[in-house]
Formats: C-alpha cells, structure tokens, sequence
C-alpha cells in the first residue's frame, strides 16, 4: 500500500499543462486501465471481508453498512460492490479481464445478474456451460460497449427460462432517495408494469383535478407537485403506520430567532430528514402545522421524566430525534424511524429518562452497546463509539492509509 500510495503521489506531482492531446489522451487510458485494476482489487477484498464478516470488528452487520460508514459510499455503491464480490466468484473469466484493467465496473454490473444463485440454477438444468458464457461475456466486454454488451446479457436472461413461472413483480421495483443539493431530494428508480399503472393512475388524478388556467408547469413539473399533494393527502389521512410510538410527521427545526425573523432566511432550518431549509420556508410550513416550543440549553435539550418512567414518551424521542437524526453508533446512518431510544445509564442502574442520558440507535446497534460496545457524547457534541475492549471506532481516515 505504500508503494501504491507514492505511486499515486508521482502521478500528483505531473504538471499536465505541459502535455499535449495525445500525451492526455494516453495518460488518461492508462489511469482507466489503473482504476479498473484498483476496482477489480478492492472487489476482491470486499468479498474475503464479506465471507468473513469483518465488519463485525467495528460493529457492523455488513460489508454493506461497513462501506456506508467507513468507506463513505452511497447505499447503491455499496451494495454494488457486494454484489460484484458475490458473482466474479463464478465468473472466473469476467474476474481476469477485470484485474487486468480491461474490464470496467460498469460491465462488470451488466454481467453480474447471470451469476445470481436462480440463473445459475436456471442454466445447470438446461445444460447451458455457465463458463463459455462467462468467456464470450468477457471478451465482448473487452472490445464492445456497455450498450452492447447489455443487449447480449438481456438477450440471455430473456432465453434463460422462457417457460418458467411469471416473476414476482417485486423484483423490478427499486426506488433510491438521496439528498442532491441546497436541500433539494433526487428520486431514481423503477417499477413492474402493474405498479407503473397505480402510481401513474393515482398522480394523474391529481395532475387533471389541478389544471388551472394559465397553468405553464412542463409535465415533469405537473407530476412532481402531484407527487407531492399524494404525500400530502396521506399524511393528513392519519392512517399511517407508527413510526417508534411517534406517528409520522413533517418535522422542521429552525431557531426561534429565525422563525420570527421576516427575512427569508436561507438555511435557517432543517428537515428531520438533514435537507436544509430557509426560514421562510418553515414560516409556510408552520400554517397548517403546530409549532412545538424546545428550549435547548449548551448542554442540549433540558427534558426530563426523571425515573418515574422507564419507556421513553413520545416529547422526548422527539427531542433525541432532533439532536441525534439517525443512529449514532459510528459508520451507522440508520433513520430515525429504524431506531430505538438507548438509556446510556440504564433504567435498572439508576438512569433517568431525559434527554441527556438517550442516545437514537437502530436496532442491530441498540444490541451492541448491551453487549460490550459503548457509544458516548463528548463535551462538544460529538457522538464516540468504543468496542468491547475500549478502543474508538474511528471514521475520519480514507479508506487507502
């Protein structure tokens, strides 16, 4: 690693102005070929530390959620990752082409479906040589484009089991959420036929129903709003599930200072969600809404039902939601409505229930700090996570030191 490390540093310290095309256009190959390399590896270790379970050294179920937090990636590249770990084991083929740098991981996510445990079947009953597929896979993905070797794959799986059983139309529904900027939240995903039909059935009864003279919103605008009222329509209905004792709410927190304010106020507030909002926004917000009055002291929130209660109320995990925002045991990013109120001095021990002695953690992560992990605030805020034998889980370093 240290010699990668330098090797890294020499190629810094290149002082591309003075390269012409040509020379840019060969280093940038190079650093391609590099990459799917580096890629190929870092797959290969994912993998060992996923058969493993590494990541339960700090704490973690996954190499998934070990990725999220230690490595910084977003869930889909996580999860890809992962993914890529599990099929290149029957891929031998797919596998050398990639560690020698021809092979990206953009193929490598085209071909990975063959692999999954159903086709590998699928392809052992019918006979099919799972290994000259992988070599014809391969050597296309060397010469040819993602598209083509898309249109091979698909013609592929579409050939697999033409006379099996319907596929469950769950498995074409993916959706992923993901804050994009200055607040704003970017949607992507996909779903089966049937239940394309119900969303665009349901918005489009919004889009018609809006229709006002003038109207100049594109089609893309028109159904985003209608999104929104559908959001909208079923958080008033009240019928949704409850979330942690709490039911789910629309949550904005912005200083009281701000809110008064009559400026607009970029930035001022904050969704429960972390998206940034301006006070003005809040203000709107607040018309149809209530406003719960928090008074925060420099120690944090000052609620308190000393020990008359073990089971935390519902104003309090408010409170901790609004500090905390999501789990707080290191390299966990759980939302709020997956976790649990921790008492850091347990009830049984004398702990009082308030907000200073809670912590927000899922799950999984509740479990831990109860059997040998802790998680401690410091005097500045600062959420600490320390395993059974006292050292810190730590995320601040890249993944390469």
């Amino acid at each position: 690693m240290g010699e990668l490390q330098s090797a890294l540093d020499a190629l810094a310290a290149d002082d591309l102005h003075v390269m012409f095309g040509p020379q840019l256009l060969e280093r940038a190959a190079q650093l391609l070929a590099a990459r799917n390399r580096l890629d190929a590896e870092l797959t290969r270790t994912i993998r060992e530390a996923d058969l493993t379970s590494a990541a339960e050294f700090d704490g973690l179920a996954t190499m998934q959620s070990w990725l999220r937090g230690r490595g910084h990636a977003a869930p889909g590249t996580a999860a890809r990752l992962v993914r890529h770990g599990r099929a290149l084991e029957h891929l031998p083929a797919l596998t050398a082409a990639h560690a020698a740098g021809a092979v990206t991981t953009d193929q490598v996510d085209v071909v990975a479906p063959i692999a999954d445990q159903a086709r590998r079947t699928a392809t052992a009953a019918q006979g099919v040589d799972l290994g000259e597929v992988d070599r014809t896979l391969a050597a296309l993905a060397a010469e040819g484009s993602v598209a083509r070797l898309r249109a091979a794959v698909g013609h592929y799986l579409a050939r697999l089991d033409t006379d099996g059983p319907e596929p469950d139309p769950t498995e074409g529904r993916a959706l992923s959420i993901a804050g994009y900027g200055a607040g704003s939240v970017l949607i992507r995903g996909q779903l089966d036929a049937v239940g394309g039909e119900k969303l665009l059935a349901a918005l489009e009864s919004i889009v018609q129903a809006n229709r006002p003279q003038g109207d100049r919103r594109t089609r893309a605008q028109q159904l985003a709003d209608a999104l929104v009222q559908l959001a909208d329509k079923q958080l008033a209905a009240g019928d949704l599930p409850i979330l942690r004792t709490v039911k789910p709410t629309v949550v904005v927190t912005v200083p009281a200072a701000d809110f008064l304010d009559p400026t607009t106020g970029p930035g001022a507030a904050t969704t429960a969600f972390g998206s940034p909002l301006s006070a003005a926004g809040a203000r709107r917000l607040a018309c149809d809404g209530s406003v719960l009055r928090v008074l925060l002291d420099p120690d944090g929130l000052p609620l308190d039902v000393g020990r008359t209660r073990r089971v935390v109320p519902p104003h309090i995990r408010k409170a901790v939601e609004l500090r905390d925002r999501a789990c707080v045991f290191a390299g966990c990013a759980a939302p709020k409505h997956w976790c649990d109120v921790h008492h850091l001095i347990e009830w049984v021990l004398g702990g009082v229930t308030s907000v200073g002695n809670s912590a927000l953690l899922c799950e999984r992560h509740h479990t831990k700090v109860h059997h040998g992990f802790r998680v401690q605030r410091d005097p500045g805020g600062r959420w600490r996570t320390y395993r059974p034998d006292g050292t810190e889980i730590t995320l601040s370093p890249p993944l390469l030191v």
